[in-house]
């Protein structure tokens, strides 16, 4: 049984995903299997991963968004680690290695990802304040948006039995949903070492489809609200970033006349956050 499940969901990636399978190939820590689930890709994608028979798990299924591709992908995976990296985005040689490194000297430890290098539009740029990540118990940091990015982590495979899969009835910030059930569950530990590549700004990312993420952070923290999980303080640090998130789409609903839409989310605010709206 291989250690490590690398699990690559792609859709209609034709131009990035060679790179990509080939950043995972090429790692220094070669006790993996890599599976690959193709999310219903109508380009060439299946034709240029058949060059790889026999180096990963291929697997074509109609489209139903990258949640549902990555949740196959963990239902096939037999390895005990899991890791995720989406099909734009890359590896460098020794991001496994490192963090195989930091279990064997943590072995109670169960999450940890990386540092990250972007580039956006094809020039490297720098993440802003917003996107400083943290180490440790880190629900709350991760309350106004996504620090983790699901290509550099590694987790092990029993999280999943406790906190459950990725949603699938999230069309975005299905990871930011995900880490909000894991963090308020578990130290997620950093690796200062930058070990992957984002590639942001090309066409066919799931933040350019999708107006107003913040109304789906809104769903994934009324869940937190709801799952009994949370501690007194995390419960009412999740309380003030919904308050505070369903004001701002509230506001921005009325500008463009939809008062009833407005009007959800205040009623959100009523009824998880006691207060008037």
């Amino acid at each position: 049984m291989p250690k490590v499940t690398v699990i690559i969901p792609t859709f209609n990636r034709e131009r990035f995903i060679r790179e990509c399978v080939e950043s995972v190939l090429s790692q220094t820590y070669q006790d993996f299997e890599l599976i690959v689930v193709d999310d219903g890709s109508t380009d060439g994608t299946p034709d240029l991963l058949q060059k790889y028979d026999g180096r990963l798990t291929y697997i074509w299924q109609e489209n139903r968004g990258p949640s549902a591709a990555r949740n196959r992908g963990i239902q096939l995976a037999s390895g005990e680690w899991i890791c995720f990296l989406d099909s734009d985005d890359l590896w460098l040689p020794r991001k496994l290695e490192r963090q195989m490194e930091f279990f064997a000297r943590h072995p109670d430890a169960r999450v940890c990802y990386t540092e990250e290098i972007w580039y956006r539009y094809g020039r490297r740029v720098n993440p802003k304040k917003k996107h400083r990540k943290y180490s440790g118990w880190i629900y709350q940091k991760m309350l106004p948006l996504c620090l983790v990015s699901p290509s550099s982590v590694m987790l092990h495979r029993s999280v999943f039995d406790v906190v459950g899969l990725f949603d699938e009835d999230l069309p975005a910030c299905e990871d930011y949903d995900l880490w909000l059930r894991v963090g308020a569950r578990y130290p997620i530990y950093l690796l200062t070492e930058p070990l992957i590549i984002k590639r942001n700004g090309h066409e066919g990312q799931q933040s350019q489809k999708f107006w107003g993420m913040d109304r789906f952070r809104i769903r994934a923290l009324v869940k937190m609200l709801e799952s009994g999980v949370l501690n007194e303080e995390d419960y009412r640090a999740t309380q003030e970033m919904l308050r505070q998130k369903c004001e701002i789409v509230a506001g921005g609903s009325e500008k463009r006349g939809k008062l009833q839409e407005a009007e959800h989310y205040r009623n959100l605010i009523r009824t998880y956050c006691g207060e008037t709206a």
